[in-house]
């Protein structure tokens, strides 16, 4: 797990750097499960005019009355079955994968696959997470180059990060009763909650709540007592409502940690911002003992 992690800056560097040129389309549906629902939600929230929406329930309760022209499906494996379902609903579409030769790569509908070139990866999104994002910068003409170049710089500081925040997670659930543990954030880092959510939960069985900082601020923020929230700020549009937050509810009692990349800008941040909480991921699992990230199913979700 912790070679999948150290490898994604230099897959990220080897994607921007191999890749061939292309073009996404806009105003379409952008297709995916899990993490590959998340990286087109972040370009949503950057004003990118596209439609990100998760395929199984487009494809159960959002079936359009006729074929639709287009459509980009994303699946890191180009096997997650609601993926490949939603092949039929279009005439064509562009497959974003890390696997061109699946199912969903090679199939003659295909009129381009972006290989993602992450290679293979045994644990949570990591690498292939992070390409995933470059692929739809490089899609829609946004060069992140200078970004990745800080992130390649500062992996030494998201691991230390990501090994203090550990540390304390783990004192903290094993010397109070936490009943809640929480990561928020705002704008295109809303993506970077949920993706956030999803590889803790998967490596520490431990229950982390991705949500909008604004979304737990109606509500869930009563829960603050005894509660764990990990904040992503970045400088944008929320960045002195989530300051203030944090405060509120440490004074409420809630355990707070941030997560922040100060050079570089809030739409460059969805970079970034993930790479520590892989860190923090593999070192609370490590503290925990678990062995195994896959243990309910497997990393690719086939439903029959």
């Amino acid at each position: 797990m912790l070679e999948e992690i150290d490898d994604i800056a230099p897959k990220a560097e080897h994607f921007l750097a191999t890749s061939p040129a292309y073009a996404l389309p806009l105003h379409v549906p952008y297709l995916g499960m899990g993490s590959s629902y998340f990286a087109p939600l972040a370009f949503k929230y950057m004003g990118v005019p596209i439609q990100p929406e998760i395929a199984s329930e487009y494809v159960n309760y959002l079936v359009p009355m006729a074929l639709g022209e287009n459509a980009v499906i994303l699946s890191q494996s180009g096997r997650s079955t609601e993926a490949l379902w939603a092949r039929r609903l279009f005439k064509q579409y562009v497959a974003i994968t890390n696997k061109p030769q699946s199912a969903l790569g090679s199939n003659p509908k295909a009129l381009l696959t972006v290989d993602l070139l992450a290679e293979d990866e045994q644990y949570s999104s990591s690498k292939t997470y992070v390409n995933t994002l470059l692929a739809l910068f490089k899609g829609f003409g946004i060069d992140p180059a200078p970004a990745l170049q800080v992130l390649r710089r500062n992996v030494p500081a998201y691991r230390r990060t990501g090994e203090r925040i550990a540390d304390a997670i783990f004192e903290l659930i094993n010397t109070r009763k936490i009943h809640g543990i929480y990561v928020v954030a705002s704008g295109p880092n809303v993506a970077t909650a949920y993706q956030a959510a999803l590889i803790l939960s998967e490596s520490t069985k431990l229950s982390f709540t991705g949500m909008p900082m604004a979304q737990y601020d109606h509500g869930p923020k009563e829960t603050a007592a005894d509660s764990i929230v990990i904040q992503i700020l970045a400088r944008g549009a929320s960045y002195e409502r989530g300051q203030k937050l944090g405060e509120t509810i440490s004074r409420a009692g809630a355990h707070v940690f941030t997560i922040e990349e100060p050079e570089v800008s809030e739409h460059f941040s969805v970079l970034t911002n993930i790479v520590p909480f892989n860190y923090i991921a593999y070192e609370l699992a490590e503290k925990l003992g678990i062995k195994e990230t896959f243990v309910v199913g497997g990393k690719v979700t086939e439903v029959e």
